[in-house]
């Protein structure tokens, strides 16, 4: 095992370690981790650059379809490195991996590209960091779930809330403390007005971006912008619209805190109800429900109008018997019903202890802490050949149910997915829907393969 005083010599370190406690220790024997990232755009990059700074790893390849993107994180790289060498290029993540020398992958893909790619890398033989939702479909991540365990490798997921303080001191001070009493109904929401929805002309792929390449196994929808400028966030084409964005966030956050699984059905309405002019094919209105025993969570959102608290714009809250808590990734309030201390706390920021921060373009300051303890908790999991606290398992129940929300609004009717079995109980119509189909040459990941 590295020993404190070998650990406290890089200034990355001690800053983890004041940070984040002595428990950074234990999880950073052995020579420094080879890692490699797959998408260098916004989230790819930060997600790289958190991990860089809580454990001394050598960024050795990164991957992305545009070049220019590409060039300047390698550049980024090897400053932030602390052995400042630059690392290796490619366009395809297929030739990165065939290397085999990578102990960590990271994926910062759009979401279409996700099980593909997490699947490569472990039969590579890496584990894997993915962002969410970690799939397009609920056949990719069943297969996902599948190739992890075959290969035995450890994958965390990018569901960060688990690991964001703030909301760890909420479920232990409130929730398991038993200050709510019986929970019998939660909410989650997202009033963000982050639905893109412009109409630019058709133009010609610029020299930078292979087009085909990302597209991939997704439909080729004509060129008319920079996709990876989350535009592609705004076509169900390449993902589940907000629902698969953002509600992915809040309803694993609630499963976390409630020890919640499946749910035992999913419903849901909604469309484009407002915001009709613009090419956008995802839903600027949608609710949805998931039903557990004795409670249902249900999830709103509107990409217009106004927020119902506006403190809380992208939030959960959670109705006990004896009391409210409701929480975001910026804070919490419990408030008692009747008398009784109410409870707030803010996020933590980590500014002083990473200076650097402040001075990261486009950096979420308030989710930065929640990643570095994300990574630690990765890191660690590697080292005891465990599971970690967003394991793919987990990724994929949060992210399948919300797909089947997308799906049950398809159909016009609730569904009830059976995962030992991996269909929708008594509705044929509706298990078409759970493989969407590739784009050839790409074929299909299966779970029994």
């Amino acid at each position: 095992m590295i020993s404190r005083r070998g650990f406290l010599q890089t200034a990355s370190a001690s800053l983890a370690v004041a940070a984040l406690g002595a428990d950074g220790l234990e999880i950073l024997s052995g020579k420094p981790r080879r890692v490699g990232l797959i998408g260098t755009g916004w989230y790819g990059k930060s997600d790289l650059w958190r991990l860089i700074q809580v454990a001394p790893v050598e960024v050795v390849s990164l991957c992305d379809v545009d070049k220019n993107l590409l060039a300047g994180a390698a550049k980024m790289a090897s400053e932030r490195q602390k052995s400042h060498k630059t690392p290796r290029t490619y366009t395809d993540y297929r030739e990165m991996l065939k290397e085999k020398d990578l102990d960590i992958v990271l994926i910062g893909t759009p979401d279409h590209w996700h099980a593909l790619q997490m699947i490569a890398a472990v039969e590579s033989g890496a584990d894997v960091y993915v962002q969410k939702p970690i799939s397009l479909d609920v056949a990719e991540g069943e297969a996902m779930l599948a190739a992890a365990r075959r290969h035995g490798r450890v994958v965390q997921v990018g569901t960060q809330r688990k690991s964001t303080p703030h909301l760890i001191d909420a479920k232990k001070k409130i929730i398991d403390a038993g200050l709510l009493g019986k929970i019998a109904h939660a909410e989650v929401c997202c009033y963000y007005h982050m639905r893109a929805n412009g109409n630019p002309p058709l133009s010609p792929v610029p020299e930078f971006l292979d087009y085909e390449m990302w597209t991939g196994p997704a439909p080729m929808r004509p060129y008319d912008d920079l996709p990876h400028v989350r535009w592609w966030r705004t076509f169900n084409e390449y993902g589940n619209g907000i629902m698969g964005d953002m509600c992915v966030h809040m309803l694993d956050t609630v499963r976390w805190m409630l020890g919640l699984r499946w749910p035992k059905r999913v419903s849901s309405t909604g469309g484009i109800y407002v915001q009709k002019e613009g090419k956008s094919n995802i839903a600027d209105t949608q609710t949805a429900t998931f039903e557990y025993d004795d409670l249902n969570v249900v999830w709103q959102h509107r990409t217009w109008g106004t927020a119902p608290d506006p403190k809380y714009p992208w939030a959960l809250t959670l109705y006990g018997e004896k009391g409210t808590l409701r929480a975001s990734v910026m804070s919490y309030d419990f408030t008692p019903e009747g008398k009784g201390e109410t409870l707030h706390q803010d996020a933590i920021l980590e500014n002083d202890k990473f200076p650097e921060d402040p001075k990261e373009k486009d950096i979420e300051l308030h989710a930065a802490p929640a990643t570095r303890r994300h990574m630690l908790d990765f890191l660690a999991a590697i080292e005891k050949r465990s599971r970690p606290i967003a394991d793919i398992e987990e990724g994929h129940i949060s992210t399948a149910s919300c797909i089947l929300a997308n799906l049950s609004m398809q159909v016009g009717r609730p569904v009830t997915y059976d995962p030992a079995k991996r269909v929708i109980v008594g509705d044929e119509a509706a298990n078409k829907l759970l493989r969407r189909p590739y784009r050839a040459p790409w074929r299909r990941p299966d779970a029994a393969a």
